[in-house]
């Protein structure tokens, strides 16, 4: 449709570089959701399929239920259902789909080609976790690998808080919540808890599980930075030139340098910068790093590029060089006497550029996994000891009342999707645990939630507000 609607398709280049798309006339960009769909079409072709078993007879894909719904169907219909002497093997579970409707959920076929091969051992839950869990998904009981583990289990609310919750206005999506100041006292309180029951609170024994990114970013203080960018995987993959130059290079040099690493902080020089021949080239590198820190710690990403620009320590990629000496060309420019192009590339990088940077070493800490701070979505397929699970608001798509109210199997036929979309991801949640789970709900909870509550977990584990506790 992009291409539709554009120049079309002359001569251009063809990128994927899992950017922003976009088709003008020198080049086509490519998205990672145009790479699923070109595989999904690719594989309609049986030479593409032959090409397909010969390089790879055996294809193995984990997590299947979130495939893209689209590229599920033509692997079923092009791989499995046609027999095309690819063997698919389908590890996952459609209680686990979390990544919402493009996503495939449960696959079948048609034809009867899969095979099913049950699981019936949770091999890193406790038994009192094991339970809850069999409670919620009773159709597919697990048992616990050590019989004689307990596991423990606390579920606090706000229920009795006295003051006047968000109205959910502009969407509705925080509607019922806890103003922002209160959650983080209900959040401090509960960790304070956590640590009188001797929880290990470190990023590798515990974890503590926000809705969204944007609530992590919140939290942990660089949501302006996030706001400068349409797709998440662009500052959390790295993606985004700038961002993986800071993350990779600027970062790792200062934390050698203030911890005095100087053994990692020569690796680290001699991949982006000349060799010093001299005392004098020395001590230039050195002064020009106490400037890059000072930069760090008191200016904005604009300051440190200008900075980085004028010392060349360490040096930026040919990448960033060009697109900073566009950037400075154009916002010479009267607004008016620039393409619709240049205008957004000047806006994009201005709103970047005017991010305090330590913004973008709160993010590396985020992505290092140097805090205890995830997102549900983040951390399916992982486990830990120690879990807290902060069901709020936030997303117009979550709404975690109304998922318990219906988890008494009284939701509409028409709102099935969304509640599976919210069970799910409160079930993979909770099964992160290993031997701690703790549930804080800021979102208001109707008697009937708390009911369901009361028998999921066990109503002595239902303790109300972590402020009475």
């Amino acid at each position: 449709m992009r291409i539709e609607e554009s120049v079309g398709v002359t001569n251009q280049t063809v990128k994927y570089e899992l950017g922003f798309p976009a088709v003008n006339e020198h080049e086509i960009t490519l998205h990672h959701d145009d790479v699923v769909a070109l595989m999904a079409r690719m594989l309609t072709y049986p030479k593409f399929q032959k090409l397909l078993k010969s390089k790879f007879p055996i294809v193995l894909i984990d997590e299947y239920q979130d495939t893209n719904n689209k590229l599920a169907d033509s692997i079923v219909t092009n791989l499995i259902d046609n027999d095309s002497g690819v063997m698919v093997g389908l590890f996952g579970d459609h209680w686990q789909k979390i990544y919402g409707t493009s996503a495939c959920g449960l696959i079948s076929s048609e034809k009867g080609k899969i095979v099913e091969i049950g699981k019936k051992a949770n091999f890193r839950s406790d038994r009192n976790i094991v339970q809850c869990l069999n409670r919620m998904r009773p159709d597919l009981p697990q048992a616990e690998s050590d019989p004689n583990s307990n596991g423990v289990i606390k579920v606090f609310h706000s229920n009795n808080w006295a003051g006047v919750r968000r109205d959910g206005k502009g969407g509705g999506h925080w509607k019922d919540d806890l103003p922002e100041c209160n959650v983080k006292e209900y959040i401090e309180k509960t960790k304070e808890l956590m640590c009188v029951d001797e929880w290990d609170m470190s990023p590798e024994k515990t974890k503590i599980l926000f809705l969204t990114n944007n609530l992590i970013a919140s939290e942990q203080n660089f949501k302006n930075l996030t706001d400068c960018f349409r797709y998440t995987d662009d500052y959390l993959k790295k993606n985004d030139k700038y961002v993986q130059f800071f993350l990779e290079v600027i970062e790792p040099t200062v934390s050698a340098y203030e911890k005095q690493q100087y053994g990692e902080l020569l690796q680290i020089k001699k991949k982006n910068h000349p060799q010093l021949k001299y005392q004098a080239d020395k001590t230039e590198w050195l002064n020009i790093l106490d400037r890059v820190i000072h930069a760090r710690n008191n200016s904005s990403v604009g300051n440190m590029l200008d900075l980085l620009m004028e010392t060349k320590i360490p040096r930026i990629p040919s990448k960033i060089e060009e697109s900073e000496k566009r950037y400075k060309q154009l916002k010479s420019k009267p607004i008016d006497e620039l393409d619709e192009y240049e205008a957004k590339f000047v806006k994009k990088l201005s709103k970047l550029r005017s991010v305090d940077y330590l913004e973008v070493a709160n993010l590396g800490e985020y992505i290092d996994e140097k805090t205890p701070f995830s997102t549900k979505h983040g951390v399916k397929g992982a486990q830990f000891d120690n879990v807290l699970v902060v069901c709020g608001r936030g997303w117009n798509q979550y709404n975690w009342n109304q998922m318990l109210e219906w988890m008494d199997g009284s939701c509409p036929e028409d709102k099935q999707d969304t509640f599976e979309r919210n069970r799910n991801l409160f079930y993979v949640s909770c099964s992160r645990a290993k031997h701690n789970l703790t549930l804080l709900f800021t979102q208001e909870l109707s008697e009937k939630s708390i009911t369901v509550l009361d028998r999921i977990f066990a109503k002595d584990n239902v303790l109300g507000s972590p402020l009475d506790a």
